[in-house]
């Protein structure tokens, strides 16, 4: 996965949401079904149904899917939750946001931004979420080689007080039937905003698992 996905707010590299307190504000973009059929908030979700718990998030096992927790080597904080499946990655981040308006359409702006400084190429186009980036992202080849690049789609989603990011590569940033599969993950999390006050654009805390029980599909491990 490319810096450019990888960094929370407060770093030094990649897309910073950066706060801005006289900033405008934008409209929520989300799907006009998001509260029915995801990303969920919390007091939406099924409360019976079996998620791995994250702190910020809340995860549905399913077969086949593997899930990382990334982690700041500085800190040591999980900043974000990496899922892979059907060939795919996908990464995600929640943030707190406003109770009115939305993060999305801004940080759409600051991402292109970001990846053309890079030497990148950007794309906006409507997707399942509402509108997405489709970014090509140069990627230095071993010792000296041609600069590759590397597709990705940057989704987004505006919830009640949060701001759900989502960071897809591999087969479902350029194949229809990966990526539906994985836009059913991105739909099937549960945002878990706590009732702590938190400036906009701040990373909603995320944790270590519980041990998974015997016999589960899935993998926890730490970057």
């Amino acid at each position: 996965m490319s810096d450019i996905s990888d960094t929370p707010r407060g770093s030094d590299e990649g897309v910073e949401l950066e706060q801005q307190g006289d900033a405008p504000e934008f409209e929520k973009s989300a799907p006009e079904d998001r509260a029915t059929e995801g990303p969920l908030d919390e007091s939406e979700a099924n409360p019976v149904r079996p998620y791995v718990d994250l702190g910020g998030v809340k995860i549905l096992p399913r077969e086949g899917l593997h899930l990382r927790l990334e982690v700041e080597e500085e800190t040591q904080r999980v900043v974000a939750v990496g899922l892979d499946y059907a060939g795919s990655t996908l990464q995600v981040q929640p943030f707190a946001a406003p109770r009115s308006s939305g993060l999305w359409h801004e940080i759409r702006d600051q991402i292109t931004d970001q990846i053309q400084r890079q030497g990148g190429r950007v794309t906006e186009r409507d997707g399942a979420f509402g509108p997405e980036l489709v970014a090509e992202i140069p990627v230095a080849a071993p010792q000296g080689g041609p600069v590759e690049t590397r597709v990705a789609r940057f989704v987004g989603v505006d919830g009640p007080r949060w701001f759900l990011r989502g960071v897809i590569a591999g087969d479902a940033a350029v194949q229809p039937e990966a990526a539906a599969l994985v836009e059913d993950l991105f739909r099937s999390i549960v945002v878990v905003r706590g009732t702590v006050p938190m400036p906009p654009r701040d990373l909603i805390p995320l944790r270590m698992p519980a041990a998974p029980t015997a016999g589960t599909e899935n993998d926890y491990s730490s970057l």
